[in-house]
């Protein structure tokens, strides 16, 4: 699909007044300090293997790296809030200082986690709930001037497979970021991404119709981040495990850029910068 479908999204985030350019897609990459995550060898259980991990990111061309320190996926186990705290903030000074150019996203729900971590060199907040889990989410957000990833999820990670059930799912999220987006601009924030929540509370099948009917998303101007990376979505479909889903992954990658996905948030970046450079490659006039 032609670039031009897209030219009156937002395509710029003021990350502490540094503008980041997003009408060329680029990569987030996935980094977990927990041994609770769905695919092990995006896990890091130490401070050096974080870094290496980090390192690793921005050498396959991520733009981004995404900590997360709390295992979104079903049966995972708890983690206190101060846990997650404490794993946070460390990384955050610890990647800050070993590689001052990295762009480092908080994936939390809480929000005193995303301040801490926001106040100790972060630059964003990835939010799977869109402040469903966390009512002080929004006006931290707010308050800390930062832009905001909100994702499209019923229920909790620990029950949303329960709620899979719409009347017509496109529309009913439409209405979930319209009602979330309009709350979030009356606060002041001006950098907001939309994340679909792809294999969050969401069939197989569902998942698919997001996708086909991406462009959609397009009615709110607003970037847009996609995240299939070794998803059930792929492997429950196509047979295997997360660790065989890596080609699979490069297909919907490909699919959601032809339909306007501006990040692509991935375990293998060096595999979606290089289907970003081809995808783009093929639109050049």
């Amino acid at each position: 699909m032609a670039k031009d479908t897209f030219l009156n999204r937002k395509t710029t985030l003021n990350l502490n007044g540094k503008l980041v350019d997003l009408s060329s897609p680029c990569v987030m990459g996935i980094l977990n300090l927990t041994n609770d995550s769905f695919y092990s060898n995006s896990r890091t259980s130490t401070i050096e293997q974080a870094l290496q991990r980090a390192e690793k990111i921005l050498n396959e061309g991520g733009r981004f790296i995404d900590i997360g320190a709390y295992s979104s996926r079903p049966g995972a186990k708890d983690v206190s809030e101060q846990e997650e705290t404490d794993r946070m903030v460390t990384a955050v000074e610890a990647i800050s200082e070993a590689f001052p150019e990295a762009l480092l996203s908080i994936d939390t729900f809480r929000a005193k986690v995303a301040r801490g971590a926001i106040e100790a060199g972060a630059h964003l907040i990835n939010d799977i709930s869109a402040g469903d889990m966390d009512e002080a989410m929004f006006q931290t957000v707010a308050d800390l001037n930062v832009p905001y990833i909100m994702m499209h999820m019923k229920g909790t990670p620990q029950t949303m497979q329960q709620h899979t059930t719409y009347q017509h799912i496109m529309l009913e999220m439409a209405n979930y970021f319209s009602d979330k987006v309009t709350t979030l601009q009356k606060m002041g924030v001006k950098d907001i991404i939309l994340d679909p929540g792809f294999g969050f509370a969401k069939t197989l099948d569902q998942n698919y119709e997001v996708l086909r009917h991406m462009e959609d998303f397009n009615i709110f101007e607003l970037p847009v981040l996609v995240g299939v990376s070794r998803k059930s979505m792929i492997y429950k479909f196509l047979g295997g495990g997360p660790e065989d889903a890596l080609n699979g992954t490069t297909a919907l990658n490909t699919i959601a850029l032809l339909k306007g996905a501006n990040i692509l948030r991935v375990h293998d970046v060096k595999a979606a910068a290089e289907c970003i450079a081809l995808v783009g490659k093929t639109q050049q006039q």
